[in-house]
């Protein structure tokens, strides 16, 4: 595929695949859930009014981005991704968050499972509902119809994206769980991943401190004092 950018013509292009993470990692981050690693990143980033549409509450995201840009409405690049995904990559789509065409349906689903890509984020509608519900392919998404997607274009693969307020560039590290969803750079990984499993341990002692009634009140006076309050 030539891929000089030059070539193509105005809003169409498709770039190549890109393979950052190691699979060790990815694999440590099925482990952390989203709002640690969001506590761990500033708690400043991540994808904002998505709803899930799996039943499960349990099931969750985790995987390297491939992403795509579309024209609202129009499904043409999201096929284009497809036949370009890995087992475990995660479909990222900024669809500009319209919802009176469906992105991606039951179809699709079928082509997701086949291809054992481990979900969806989508800045855009779904359709076919009862098809998701399982969660054999989780997916997140801004919103539904029934209504269904052109396929014309214009549109781009593994370009950096919008998702749903999330800045997301190829090969991003994508976490999603029922609290939201967090795009991690690669070359951030590693020090989140550090920073994350030693907040999980520093939660687990307050969840056993709060399970047995023991209180900590300095741990808030603390912060009082520092603001001038009498305590």
């Amino acid at each position: 595929m030539n891929n000089e950018r030059s070539s193509w013509p105005a809003g169409f292009y498709i770039s190549e695949r890109k393979n950052i993470l190691s699979s060790d990692i990815v694999a440590e981050f099925h482990s952390i859930p989203v709002a640690v690693a969001g506590d761990c990143t500033g708690r400043i980033s991540g994808a904002t009014g998505l709803q899930r549409y799996h039943q499960d509450v349990n099931i969750s995201i985790c995987g390297p981005a491939i992403t795509v840009k579309v024209r609202p409405g129009d499904n043409l690049m999201i096929h284009k991704a497809l036949e370009q995904a890995q087992p475990g990559d995660v479909i990222v789509i900024d669809g500009g968050g319209d919802l009176t065409q469906a992105l991606i349906g039951g179809l699709i689903r079928t082509t997701a499972l086949t291809k054992k890509i481990a979900g969806f984020i989508v800045d855009g509608a779904i359709r076919d509902l009862a098809e998701w519900a399982d969660g054999q392919i989780p997916v997140f998404a801004k919103g539904h119809t029934h209504r269904g997607p052109d396929k014309s274009g214009p549109g781009e693969v593994n370009v950096a994206i919008a998702c749903c307020g999330m800045v997301v560039n190829p090969g991003d590290l994508v976490l999603a769980d029922s609290d939201g969803a967090l795009a991690i750079a690669p070359s951030d990984a590693e020090n989140v991943l550090v920073r994350a499993k030693a907040h999980l341990k520093k939660e687990e002692a307050i969840r056993e401190n709060n399970a047995s009634g023991r209180s900590d009140p300095e741990r808030f006076n603390s912060i009082l004092r520092k603001a001038g309050c009498p305590v």
